[in-house]
């Protein structure tokens, strides 16, 4: 009875409490808070860029799940190194074209302020 009751809960889904308070889950932990937190910031401010910040929010919720539930090691045609690396080459991506957009604004800016200025 006892090799059946172990085969049920290694095939059910359970959320490893040791992991939750290692290191790495602790760091996904506080990034899912600061994800929720600049989700909020936006939806209240800015609605129009909230998509970003919810699809952060999804992406670590399902990073939290998949490494909690050790379904990363069901999952072998992923290597999950090489995603996490890419989804932290995105982010820098984004930290890039964050800061092009906003140079090139501030200088349409100021384009415009001295147009108007110099009739």
């Amino acid at each position: 009875m006892s090799e059946q009751d172990g085969a049920e809960s290694s095939s059910g889904f359970s959320l490893d409490k040791e992991f939750l308070n290692s290191l790495k889950g602790r760091i996904l932990l506080a990034e899912l808070v600061l994800c929720f937190v600049i989700f909020i910031c936006f939806a209240a401010s800015i609605s129009s860029y909230l998509a970003a910040p919810l699809i952060e929010l999804i992406i670590t919720l399902i990073f939290l799940i998949l490494f909690s539930s050790h379904y990363h090691l069901r999952v072998t045609a992923l290597n999950w190194p090489c995603m996490l690396f890419g989804f932290l080459l995105v982010g820098v991506f984004c930290y890039d074209a964050y800061m092009i957009y906003k140079i090139e604004m501030t200088d349409q800016t100021a384009e415009t302020e001295d147009g108007a200025a110099n009739p």
